[in-house]
């Protein structure tokens, strides 16, 4: 009970600075004119990739540096009877969170929405959400559902993008070109409950799109004031891509997994974002 009180207690707290982040506006963060700002991808679980990022970041020794982390959970390591142990990272990331509260920022995903909503989503052949809560069940027994729910309040409790002075937008994805024109922007000012997740409602849209065109990128920069689209959700087996005439799609789940370091205070073309790329394997930790 004890452990499961642990968990509970650092869920509702975590979801307690989300909700009275002084620089959230709404369902976005949005970040001074100066620092660091290290951006990472989808994680699922990769335990490995997020000691590498944490050393990176050196939070401790580089006040001024922001991290941000998304798609934390369903992945990495089980407990070899095919129950999911992200939450094991989920769990680490918080403790980060809560020590750094206004530099460690973790933006709402796709499989976040599934958590939420407990709805099927499928990765590398497996139904996440029966792995994820059947780790969960063994770890914490008899009191797995009150924990598993807290996971889902904390969740909800999220940020759905970032914002930077210069002009970035960080998102886990941006609605499908045929959504664009209709899409309803108020949900980043709104206050999410569970329905509001599910598809096509506009939470849903803003982080399951894919294959974004030229055209509706720009429209979609012009709307939100900004000038380039840093985002995961989309697979990349090289751990980066160009996805666009203003955007970048990254992933931190595998061993090609990548990582974003910029400068807040400078303005950035598409290809300087892409020079700021670091591979993870490249990080010593």
């Amino acid at each position: 009970m004890a452990q499961a009180q642990q968990a509970i207690d650092l869920c509702n707290k975590a979801a307690e600075l989300n909700y009275s982040q002084e620089i959230r506006n709404g369902n976005v963060i949005e970040l001074p004119a100066e620092g660091t700002l290290i951006v990472t991808g989808d994680l699922h679980g990769h335990r490995r990739n997020f000691e590498r990022i944490t050393a990176y970041a050196d939070l401790i020794n580089n006040p001024d540096t922001h991290l941000v982390f998304q798609e934390i959970l369903h992945g990495g390591a089980d407990d070899g009877q095919g129950g999911c142990l992200s939450f094991e990272i989920l769990f680490d990331i918080l403790k980060l969170r809560i020590q750094f509260p206004d530099r460690v920022h973790i933006i709402m995903g796709n499989h976040d929405t599934a958590i939420i909503t407990d709805s099927d989503v499928l990765k590398a052949g497996r139904e996440m959400n029966i792995a994820l809560k059947s780790g969960l069940k063994k770890h914490f027994g008899d009191y797995f559902e009150p924990v598993n729910e807290a996971i889902k309040e904390y969740l909800l409790s999220q940020p759905l993008a970032i914002k930077t002075d210069n002009k970035i937008w960080i998102s886990h994805s941006l609605p499908a070109d045929r959504f664009v024109d209709d899409f309803d922007y108020d949900v980043l000012d709104a206050i999410l409950m569970p329905d509001d997740l599910l598809r096509p409602l506009p939470a849903y849209l803003l982080t399951w799109g894919r294959k974004h065109s030229d055209e509706k990128l720009e429209q979609m920069a012009k709307k939100l004031g900004i000038d380039n689209f840093i985002l995961g959700h989309q697979k990349q087996d090289t751990g980066v891509s160009r996805a666009g005439i203003n955007a970048i799609i990254l992933t931190s789940e595998h061993n090609h997994g990548c990582l974003i370091a910029l400068d807040m205070s400078k303005s950035y073309s598409v290809e300087d974002l892409m020079d700021c790329v670091v591979p993870l394997a490249s990080i010593v930790s």
